[in-house]
């Protein structure tokens, strides 16, 4: 990027993901304003709640001129998606170019690099990478219903899953099934039934795959086996599209799960480096700061 290209530059990054949104504001190359609001990803809320969000982040970012905004959301799979994020955006950023790409391509830029594989492991997961001829690929990221292994709602999930299974048994709960029953307040595994189908959200039973790393430091053969299956299911595919692509990394993860358990950090990294996979690092920064990043190289 020409520092000419910076010093008159007024973008605006926003990272949409399943359960917050993200919002950042750059005047000259700094960082001037940022917000927080609601998820305004429509295959996780309604329109309307999207809309409410995407206002509230414009709004706490304060008015002026915008030249530019970058945004990253998980589930822009078709042009579709893509025209119907840029139409809300369009109403806060009139005659700005809007670049609507996914989520999983702010990681990369965030990680300061124009080709390779970023990983998404948060609330959901998502694995994509661009090779140096431009050609891009993806893996997953087909959202909770289809998929969404190695994410937070998968752990939590499994975790209730499992506590159930033990029940059906007629096991005695151990020590994953005791800590999800003291996680949600409930004295029986049935209870668990009727408040996984009831109001509570993705974002409430992925925080409860800290329930999982909990019972993985006691020794719970059962914790142990989800974290194994995870493991497998990134490794599986990275190497998805590590082949399509022809490239060995860099690897960039981000995501909260990814970033912040140094257990499934450590074995992540060992399982991809067994693999042959390269540059494996772990997002320090928050992803929307990649949206300065893309603008960079439009504008270069």
């Amino acid at each position: 990027m020409t520092p000419s290209y910076a010093e008159n530059l007024a973008l605006v990054g926003l990272d949409i993901g399943g359960t917050k949104t993200h919002g950042v504001r750059w005047l000259n190359g700094h960082i001037v304003a940022e917000a927080m609001a609601g998820s305004a990803n429509v295959q996780n809320v309604s329109m309307e709640a999207a809309t409410r969000n995407i206002a509230r982040i414009f709004e706490e970012l304060g008015t002026g001129r915008i030249d530019r905004v970058v945004a990253g959301a998980g589930g822009v799979d078709t042009a579709e998606d893509a025209r119907r994020l840029r139409a809300m955006i369009e109403v806060h950023a009139p005659g700005a170019a809007i670049e609507v790409v996914h989520d999983s391509r702010l990681i990369l830029a965030a990680g300061e690099t124009s080709a390779g594989m970023a990983v998404i492991l948060g609330t959901g997961s998502a694995f994509w990478g661009i090779n140096a001829e431009g050609q891009e690929a993806r893996a997953g990221g087909w959202g909770y219903l289809l998929g969404d292994e190695a994410s937070g709602y998968w752990m939590g999930r499994e975790a209730v899953r499992h506590t159930l299974r033990e029940s059906n048994r007629n096991q005695p709960p151990g020590m994953l099934a005791r800590l999800v029953l003291q996680a949600n307040g409930v004295a029986s595994p049935d209870e668990l039934i009727g408040l996984f189908h009831g109001d509570t959200d993705r974002r409430y039973w992925a925080q409860q795959s800290q329930v999982v790393f909990r019972a993985h430091e006691s020794g719970d053969p059962a914790a142990a086996r989800i974290i194994d299956d995870a493991i497998a299911y990134v490794a599986e595919k990275l190497g998805d599209v590590s082949t399509v692509l022809g490239i060995r990394g860099p690897v960039i993860i981000g995501g909260g799960l990814g970033m912040h358990q140094p257990v499934y950090r450590r074995r992540i990294r060992t399982a991809l480096s067994a693999m042959g996979l390269e540059g494996i690092r772990f997002l320090d920064v928050d992803p929307v700061l990649g949206a300065l990043f893309i603008a960079q190289e439009a504008g270069s």
